[in-house]
């Protein structure tokens, strides 16, 4: 018998969760995170987790990770100390950069412009050139090189990362200068950019390329350690980890190339989300991953979850695909204040994280958070994790306390605001996704997730106007189901910048063969049969003379057919105008393709549950109260894993399970389906 195992690493907790690959029986824990060393908690916990159930490390044939590590390396500023080879003339691409401002009228007088990530000390030139089609209109000079490489012995360099001009198009400088930077730099990781974005716009490439290589060693340390440590406790089997758009790439190519791991975190909380979804059927989407330290967001249409172009973390934008995934600072721990100069109460985006965390944890915690405020409301039980965290109510009362004195209002109504706050924060980040995207969110369901998700996930769909609000079984640890569920992936893109009067059908054919028949190969190099492997293809469109491309789904298919181009044009009118509300006349032109390879999805069902009588009175706990709409109300507690298919739940009510804690408002009712997913909808007349 073999297992897969999913882990998600949090700024509070660390979730795991143990698929059974031939009955599909899940196990489940939650340990606090280890900020100082992430894989503390993600191997003490997987001991854990099989020694609790009897499972032996060597029964784990696959061990699928969502890490923060990239992530957390780039808002820290604690990426490594890049070297950087472009093409002589090119020294300052970095600093000159793009000429966009984020803000607001007069934003560049106060906006602080961010470092780049390779110092221009630390930039050096290639004498050569590519021209536009890719002829070499200058040999490379390799002992003017070999000079200008000596200038960066003393930087104290920690990764060399190489992007020439126009070297999409043939990077044939690009692997000569990689193989002298391997004699003079032997124990230096190298990036060619070649390999990271091999697509036009060479600051977007170069900056990519360069973050790749900040990350690299970090991640090559982590990834190196964590391997070893498995390796130790007895486990012999894959490592994977989870990429930003959602996919899974081995350790090896994770920590080659890092920077398709900006997003895992989040990615996992989507991936599981869609699979439940899709047990459900449920096809539009919209979710809310509510953890201790902030609120990931995302859109899925028609069981696809919305893919960007680009990967934003802190100030850094980089041309890696993503998930459309919007994070904002509010979670559970987020810290409620009120400053002196404006007495205006203010939640986040600052976290009391795992350590010292929420006042209520008893963990030296002193000032009032999310987790605080739910408390003193009565949302939040006495103990969380099954019992065994137990909630210090009386110090999360005093904390809140400190609130109410510096607004001058009552204990309950500082944290009833609280609570609005933070919700108000995250109906904020789903509009941005929803809204701003072109999407009614009236016509999406709202699923909650994560540890503090379900105990907000009814206010916020009450203020989206989405339902159900579903809340899916473990919902605390389901980024980690997303990790044990996901797919092997493999991307590659080709620049393809041609209006659609000078291409065929068939050269569009011919090029999304080639491209397919190299991402199966890397799949299969990666140790996925060729006959679980399914490929898929996407061209980025724009009219011409527009400085900004729409990317689309493509049909190899079409194209071989004949119909590929107009199918194409119509396709980006349409969405075009959804997007923008008008269109051009102008002609259209493909700037971008690109194929990915997608491996056998994970061979797990949805587990059903026993079917009851509509009445939850078997699963009731204990009556209890709380604070609801400016007053105490009764509320019944509920034993989730009591709960049976067609019971139904009326608000105000508190279900708890293991991982997370779910709040049912008043006017409102809880329905439970057979795979036991929680779906809350207003009551009609309420």
């Amino acid at each position: 018998m073999t297992y897969r195992l999913g882990v998600d690493v949090g700024g509070t907790f660390t979730d795991l969760l143990m698929i059974n690959n031939d009955g599909g029986h899940t196990y489940r824990t939650k340990v606090p995170s280890t900020p100082h060393d992430p894989s503390e908690a993600v191997v003490s916990g997987a001991q854990a987790l099989c020694d609790e159930h009897g499972v032996s490390p060597g029964d784990i044939d696959l061990f699928m990770h969502g890490t923060t590590v990239a992530t957390n390396a780039v808002l820290e500023g604690k990426g490594a100390r890049v070297g950087l080879v472009v093409t002589e003339g090119y020294r300052q691409v970095l600093q000159i950069a793009r000429s966009f401002v984020p803000g607001g009228l007069a934003a560049w007088i106060v906006w602080p412009k961010p470092k780049p990530m390779a110092a221009l000390e630390c930039t050096v030139e290639a004498p050569e050139r590519m021209a536009a089609d890719g002829s070499v209109v200058r040999p490379l000079d390799e002992a003017r090189l070999r000079e200008n490489l000596q200038a960066l012995k003393s930087e104290g360099i920690e990764a060399l990362t190489i992007c020439l001009i126009n070297s999409y198009l043939n990077d044939a400088h690009e692997r000569q200068v990689a193989a002298i930077c391997a004699e003079e730099f032997p124990d230096l990781p190298i990036s060619v950019s070649a390999d990271i974005l091999p697509e036009m716009q060479e600051y977007e490439r170069t900056l990519t390329t360069v973050t790749n290589s900040a990350v690299r060693p970090i991640v090559a340390r982590y990834v190196g350690n964590l391997q070893s440590e498995l390796t130790n406790w007895g486990m012999t089997g894959k490592l994977n980890l989870l990429r930003s758009d959602g996919g899974l790439m081995s350790a090896e190519k994770s920590a080659a190339a890092p920077v398709n791991l900006l997003m895992s975190g989040p990615a996992g909380g989507v991936a599981g989300a869609l699979w439940v979804a899709q047990q459900a059927g449920i096809d539009n989407l919209l979710t809310l991953d509510m953890g201790g330290t902030s609120t990931d967001v995302a859109l899925i249409e028609k069981s696809e979850a919305r893919l960007r172009r680009e990967t934003s973390v802190g100030d850094l934008t980089v041309r890696a695909s993503s998930l459309d995934i919007r994070t904002v600072g509010a979670g559970g721990g987020s810290i409620a204040h009120v400053p002196e100069l404006t007495r205006a109460l203010r939640v986040g985006p600052e976290s009391a994280g795992a350590v010292p965390g929420p006042v209520a944890y008893g963990r030296g915690g002193e000032l009032p958070t999310v987790t605080d405020a739910n408390v003193v409301l009565g949302y939040l039980p006495e103990a969380l994790l099954g019992g065994t965290f137990k909630l210090d109510r009386d110090g999360a009362k005093a904390a809140v306390q400190t609130v109410a004195d510096g607004l001058g209002i009552g204990l309950m109504e500082a944290a009833a605001g609280i609570i609005d706050i933070v919700n108000e924060n995250m109906f904020g980040a789903l509009r941005l996704v929803s809204v701003q995207q072109g999407y009614d969110p009236r016509d999406f369901a709202l699923m909650g997730f994560g540890g503090a998700g379900p105990l907000h996930a009814n206010a916020v769909g009450k203020l989206m106007q989405s339902w159900p609000v579903v809340i899916p079984p473990s919902p605390g640890v389901l980024c980690a189901y997303g990790d044990a569920t996901t797919r092997m992936r493999v991307e590659t893109a080709r620049s393809f910048n041609k209006r659609f009067d000078d291409t065929t059908n068939a050269e569009m054919a011919a090029l999304l063969e080639d491209m397919g028949a190299q991402v199966k190969a890397d799949l299969a190099a990666e140790g996925v049969p060729k006959d679980e492997i399914s490929v898929t293809y996407e061209v980025d469109i724009r009219y011409q003379g527009q400085a900004f491309e729409v990317p689309l789904a493509a049909d190899k298919e079409m194209f071989d057919s004949g119909t590929g181009i107009e199918d194409m044009r119509a396709a980006f009118d349409t969405e075009h105008e959804r997007l923008f509300t008008f269109n051009l006349g102008a002609p259209h032109e493909f700037v971008n393709v690109r194929a990915t390879a997608l491996g056998k999805p994970a061979n797990v069902s949805a587990e059903e549950i026993e079917t009851g009588n509509g009445d939850p009175i078997g699963a009731k706990m204990r009556d209890h109260t709380v604070w609801m709409d400016g007053q105490e109300k009764a509320a019944v507690i509920y034993d989730r894993s009591k709960l049976r298919s067609g019971d139904r739940v009326m608000g105000p009510a508190i279900i708890i399970e293991m991982d997370s804690t779910t709040l049912v408002l008043d006017g409102h009712s809880a329905d439970i389906d057979r795979f036991g997913n929680i779906l809350i909808n207003p009551v009609e007349g309420e």
